[in-house]
C-alpha cells in the first residue's frame, strides 16, 4: 500500500493542474514545493509579474489612450520601479493566496520540502530549516518542477549590470538604455515594455527571424511595431563578450557581438536558454532518462521512459507556457488513473504578451504550404470596426486562414489589444472543425472586437466567390 496515489513534485501551473485532477477524482495527493511559496516561476517570476508589469506600464504612460489624447497623454510623468511593483507585489500575494485555497479545498497534502528519488516508487522528503528527512511512496508521480535561467558561462558576468529574467524586477530603478540578449517571447516581451516605458531597447538574437513558429505577416507587423517604439532589431548577430566599461564615472556593460559591433548601455537582460530544475530530484535513482538540458523526455501523454512517472510544464521544453503546461498537467495525471479525455493539442493557443499583443491558434501559411493543402485567407483590421475606434486601436489585425474547398477554419492569428483573449474565439471553432461560415451566421455582441471575424470572412468569402 502506498502512501499516496499521486505525488507531484512542484506547485507551478502544470504541478497545481495535476494534482487537482487527481484529487476530483478522489485520490490521495501530496504536491510537493520546496520553496517557501507556491505557484513556481509563473508566479514568481514569471507569467505574473510580467504580465502586471506589461499592465502597470498600459496604465501609467497612457500608451492604451495615445491614439486619442496623443502621445504626451500619459497618467504619471516620471514612472519608478516601484510604482511598477506595487502592483505586480499585490497580485501575487493574491495568486499565492487563491493557490493554497484551491489546493487545501481539495484536501491535497502541501508538503513544503525537497524531494528527492530513492526509486520509481519512493522519494525522500528534506525538510528546511531541522535538516529532518522522511520518506513517502506513491503509485505515479508528475514532476513539474519548471526551469531556471542558464547562466553564460562563457560570459563575465557583473549582477547589477547584467540581469536574467528571473531577476529582472529586481532593477532598483529604470535604466535609459537596455540590451535584451534573446529574441524569443521572453525577450520580445519585455523589449516593448521597456520600450513603452522610453527606455532605448536594443535586441539581439542569432536567428535571421523572430518567432518562427508564428505567422510571418503577423510577426512583421509586429516589428514594425517594434520599431515605431525606437527598439533597435540586432538580428542574425550572437554575443562574443561582455564587459564592464566605465563612462563618466558610471558602470555601464558592452557588449560584443561576432560581427565585431559593440553596444554601451546602462544594463542587459539575458533570455537565451532556460534549464530543467532537476538537480535535486536524483533521476537517475529512478532510471528517468533527461537531456542535457536537463528537460525530461516524455511521450505524447506526458510519461516518460519510466511507466509510472511523468512530467509536465517547462521541465519537458516547447512550448513552455502556463496555459499548455495547464493542461499537461491534467492530461497526465488523466492518462495515469485511466480517465477517458480528449486531446486538443493540435488547438493550443499561443499567446505573446509585447506591445500590441499577439496571438495564434491552428496552423499558419507557411506550414499549410508546405503540406501543399489550399487555402485562402481573410483579415480584418481593428480600424474599421467600431471597438477598435472607440478603444483608439488603430494597428491591430485578426487573420483567418481557411480550406478553400470545404471553408474549414484551419489557423486565426491575431496582433491587437485583447489578442490573447480573442483568439479563444477561434480555437473552439478550429476544435469543432467548423467553417468561416459561421461567423458569417453568427451574432457578435457590438460595439466589440470580437466582430473583426465576420469581417474577416466576409473578406475571404469574397476571395473564393
Amino acid at each position: 500500500m502506498y502512501d499516496y496515489d499521486l505525488i507531484v513534485i512542484g506547485s507551478g501551473p502544470a504541478g497545481h493542474s495535476a494534482a487537482i485532477q487527481a484529487a476530483k477524482i478522489n485520490k490521495r495527493v501530496a504536491l510537493i514545493e520546496e520553496s517557501e511559496s507556491l505557484g513556481g516561476n509563473m508566479v514568481h517570476s514569471g507569467t505574473i509579474p510580467s504580465k502586471t508589469l506589461r499592465e502597470a506600464v498600459l496604465y501609467l504612460t497612457g500608451y492604451r489612450e495615445h491614439n486619442v489624447y496623443g502621445d504626451s497623454y500619459s497618467v504619471k510623468k516620471d514612472i519608478t520601479m516601484n510604482d511598477l511593483l506595487i502592483r505586480t507585489d499585490y497580485v501575487i500575494q493574491h495568486e499565492i493566496d487563491t493557490l493554497k485555497y484551491q489546493l487545501s479545498r481539495n484536501h491535497i497534502d502541501i508538503i513544503s520540502a525537497q524531494a528527492s528519488f530513492i526509486s520509481n516508487n519512493e522519494i525522500s522528503l528534506n525538510f528546511k530549516g531541522g535538516g529532518t528527512t522522511r520518506n513517502i511512496t506513491a503509485e505515479y508521480f508528475v514532476i513539474a518542477v519548471g526551469t531556471h535561467p542558464s547562466k553564460p558561462t562563457h560570459l563575465d558576468i557583473d549582477n547589477d549590470l547584467l540581469f536574467l529574467n528571473d531577476d529582472i524586477l529586481n532593477l532598483p530603478s529604470l535604466p535609459k538604455t537596455l540590451v535584451i540578449i534573446g529574441g524569443g517571447p521572453i525577450g520580445l516581451e519585455y523589449a516593448s515594455i521597456f520600450a513603452t516605458l522610453g527606455v532605448r531597447v536594443t535586441l539581439i538574437d542569432k536567428s535571421n527571424a523572430l518567432l518562427k513558429f508564428m505567422d510571418s505577416e503577423i510577426v512583421d507587423a509586429l516589428k514594425y511595431e517594434i520599431r515605431k517604439k525606437r527598439i533597435t532589431l540586432r538580428l542574425n548577430e550572437e554575443v562574443d563578450n561582455i564587459q564592464k566599461h566605465k563612462e563618466k564615472d558610471e558602470n555601464k556593460i558592452k557588449i560584443i557581438l561576432s560581427s565585431g559591433k559593440q553596444i554601451i548601455s546602462d544594463k542587459a537582460l539575458y533570455t537565451i536558454e532556460r534549464s530543467g530544475n532537476i538537480q535535486n530530484l536524483n533521476l537517475e535513482n529512478a532510471k528517468v532518462l533527461f537531456n542535457k538540458r536537463g528537460q525530461i523526455e516524455v511521450d505524447s501523454n506526458y510519461k516518460s521512459n519510466i511507466p509510472n512517472i511523468y512530467a509536465a510544464g517547462d521541465i519537458i521544453g516547447f512550448p513552455s507556457l502556463a496555459s499548455t503546461s495547464k493542461e499537461q498537467g491534467r492530461l497526465a495525471t488523466c492518462h495515469a488513473f485511466n480517465i477517458k479525455t480528449n486531446n486538443y493539442h493540435k488547438f493550443y493557443p499561443y499567446g505573446i504578451y509585447t506591445i500590441p499583443e499577439i496571438s495564434m491558434v491552428g496552423s499558419t501559411e507557411e506550414e499549410l504550404t508546405e503540406k501543399g493543402i489550399p487555402y485562402e485567407i481573410g483579415k480584418s483590421q481593428y480600424k474599421e470596426i467600431a471597438r477598435g475606434q472607440i478603444i483608439g486601436d488603430d494597428t491591430g489585425i485578426l487573420k483567418l486562414i481557411f480550406h478553400i474547398e470545404t471553408r474549414k477554419l484551419l489557423g486565426v492569428h491575431i496582433l491587437g489589444e485583447g489578442a490573447s483573449e480573442l483568439i479563444h474565439i477561434g480555437q473552439s471553432v478550429l476544435a469543432f472543425e467548423g467553417t468561416i461560415d459561421y461567423f458569417i451566421e453568427t451574432v457578435f455582441n457590438y460595439p466589440t472586437l470580437a466582430e473583426c471575424y465576420k469581417h474577416a470572412a466576409f473578406d475571404g468569402i469574397n476571395k473564393i466567390s
